[in-house]
């Protein structure tokens, strides 16, 4: 089961105040775009299910087809349900440590530049955050005054990714690493050449 989804985050924005999906698009790009990007799309079909289960209301209609949505009684009983009684997932998957496990395969120079890379993407996201930082308004409302400490989650995160992924660049260099890297594509060579060797067909 996915404990976090769209349908708190547009529920959790709507508990801070009413708002249009146009509002709530802005809301998403300048506060949780980095911890649950979503569509246009995704915020208006959420807003339309949201909407049919009760969950959300229609508040006011403005112009040009406009319409504010707010948060009902029963959507926010389901918000703190899913803030209070439902644990947060387990360990996430990594695609880009898995890979870590298997760079013996490829020789330290590559393995060298993929960790460098890793590192030079957590140094962007970093910046980006940090950008953000200091361009916001912050200020005492409720998405504010969290959504700064959630910020700094990513700031330390993205830090700590940073200075690993350096540090990993410079050990896959050394000599206990190139032994490890040259022993498993020595293994994988000589697997390849009994694959030669025996054909199909050949000693039948």
């Amino acid at each position: 089961m996915r404990v976090m989804s769209l349908r708190h985050a547009v529920l959790g924005l709507l508990a801070e105040s009413p708002a249009s999906g146009y509002d709530l698009m802005k809301l998403f790009n300048a506060s949780l775009a980095s911890v649950w990007p979503a569509t246009q799309s995704q915020v208006y079909g959420e807003l339309t299910k949201l909407t049919t289960a009760g969950l959300v209301e229609v508040a006011a209609h403005g112009p040009r087809g406009r319409k504010e949505y707010a948060i009902t009684d029963d959507g926010l009983t389901e918000l703190r349900h899913w803030l209070t009684e439902v644990e947060p997932s387990g360990p996430q998957r990594h695609d880009g440590l898995l890979r870590v496990f298997f760079l013996g395969i490829v020789t330290p120079l590559e393995a060298q530049t993929f960790l460098l890379h890793q590192a030079e993407r957590a140094a962007r996201t970093r910046a980006t955050l940090e950008h953000l930082e200091e361009t916001a308004e912050w200020d005492e409302e409720m998405i504010s005054v969290y959504g700064r400490i959630a910020l700094e989650y990513g700031l330390r995160i993205s830090a700590m990714q940073e200075e690993w992924a350096r540090w990993a660049a410079d050990e896959v260099t050394s000599a206990k690493a190139r032994k490890a890297s040259e022993l498993a594509r020595a293994q994988h060579k000589g697997q390849e050449g009994q694959d030669e060797e025996v054909r199909p067909g050949e000693g039948e």
